[in-house]
């Protein structure tokens, strides 16, 4: 209770103080108490979604999702202006305390704020306000295709030219759209590539997320098969169980709808994809990632049977591992695929110009393709989104990957 009381005494705090940018600027009142009644609206939908309205638990469900959206995009305003605003106080405060002290005036008089500098306020909080609400309405379903060519030496013959498509972090909990994940679809398809990996997070907690979804994603299609393997979320680790038993229950079956929508799940294990008499060594590990993340992932064990000469593709989600563990392996994995970060969900790109999310300050290798020591790993920003009900700047990803063999005369 004491928590919930400082945070509406902050909210409101905020509110009151990016309110005088809009007193300052507008010259119509009704833009200030219309504030004032989507502020408060914002902050009741929340404090009721995550109280009386939690039926769910812990369980981050879509109204608990929108509602946490809207207020990240509405306190993101508050903090702009603020900033305009309590720049321009200090300035006002030394104002009056000069002329108090150096001037002609006995009395302390702050100056009036000046409106071009509230009016530059509003304008700039609007943009990531503006950028918010669209990733929650548009951004989160803006699929793009990014296209990688990658060279290695000793890349068998018969797979030259070979192709990839990475898929990650579903996350069809958040779901809200059929169509656009129909169209997700149909896009991964149209790449058609040789084999499609999906390198985990297919639920957000509980299998049964998956059941109005299924059909849909059985339709994914590759020559030579869809393979997948487990992320994080998908151990049922972060909702309560009434027992044991329960959660065990829960990840059977979704291991049993992977396979009926026709995925291979590797479980700390490793397959050939052969061609003739050449052969790539799969190998695909469940979760392992830094902090307190789960770390049921067995490099070891999924290498059991593989040559150290092979061509190696390791499905590990978190890129964390191949930073920890795989890079400097005694084994040389030659391609490296995770997801995991989402890109945060939120950053600024453009291509060959800047790449940036606050999610680089958690993780070294976050999104796009990285080499070490003759290894690439690519972290794919994922396909769904959870959290934030929405994307900005970081868009969903289908990764597309051509393995090429190095020209060396």
């Amino acid at each position: 209770m004491i928590r919930w009381i400082i945070f509406i005494a902050v909210y409101l705090l905020l509110g009151f103080y990016s309110l005088q940018a809009i007193k300052t600027a507008s010259r119509y009142p009704w833009t200030y108490y219309a504030f004032i009644v989507i502020s408060l609206l914002i902050l009741g939908n929340f404090i009721y979604q995550f109280t009386w309205g939690a039926a769910e638990g812990r369980v981050l469900s879509r109204p608990k999702s929108y509602a946490f959206g809207f207020l990240t995009a509405i306190i993101t305003f508050q903090l702009i202006t603020i900033m305009f605003l309590f720049s321009e106080d200090i300035f006002r405060f030394l104002a009056a305390t000069y002329q108090r002290l150096f001037g002609t005036t006995q009395e302390f008089s702050l100056p009036a704020r000046r409106r071009f500098l509230s009016l530059v306020a509003l304008g700039l909080g609007a943009i990531p306000f503006g950028a918010l609400l669209y990733g929650m309405y548009r951004g989160k379903y803006n699929y793009k295709v990014l296209k990688y060519v990658l060279e290695f030496d000793d890349l068998p013959d018969a797979f030259d030219g070979y192709q990839i498509t990475q898929i990650s972090d579903i996350h069809c909990g958040s779901f809200d759209n059929r169509e656009k994940i129909r169209y997700g679809i149909d896009l991964i398809n149209e790449q058609r590539s040789d084999v499609i990996f999906f390198t985990g997070d297919l639920v957000n907690n509980k299998a049964s997320e998956m059941e109005p979804w299924a059909d849909l994603f059985t339709q994914l299609d590759a020559k030579d098969g869809k393979f997948s393997i487990l992320g994080n979320h998908d151990y049922g680790d972060y909702v309560p169980w009434d027992t044991e038993e329960l959660k065990s229950q829960n990840l059977e079956d979704l291991k049993r709808m992977q396979k009926e929508m026709g995925f291979q799940l590797l479980l700390n294990e490793s397959k050939y994809l052969e061609k003739g008499e050449d052969r790539l060594a799969l190998i695909g590990v469940e979760n392992w990632g830094r902090g307190g993340f789960k770390k049921a992932g067995d490099l070891k064990k999924a290498m059991n049977g593989v040559k150290s000469a092979d061509f190696k593709i390791l499905l590990s989600h978190d890129p964390s591992h191949w930073e920890d563990v795989v890079i400097d392996d005694d084994y040389h994995y030659h391609l490296t695929l995770s997801g995991h970060t989402h890109g945060m969900q939120f950053g600024i790109e453009i291509p060959g110009i800047i790449k940036w999310s606050p999610v680089k300050w958690r993780y070294k290798y976050w999104a796009g393709i990285y080499k070490e020591k003759e290894q690439f790993i690519n972290v794919n920003r994922g396909f769904g989104f959870i959290g934030y009900p929405g994307r900005v700047g970081i868009w969903p990803e289908i990764s597309v990957i051509t393995l090429k063999k190095k020209n060396l005369t």
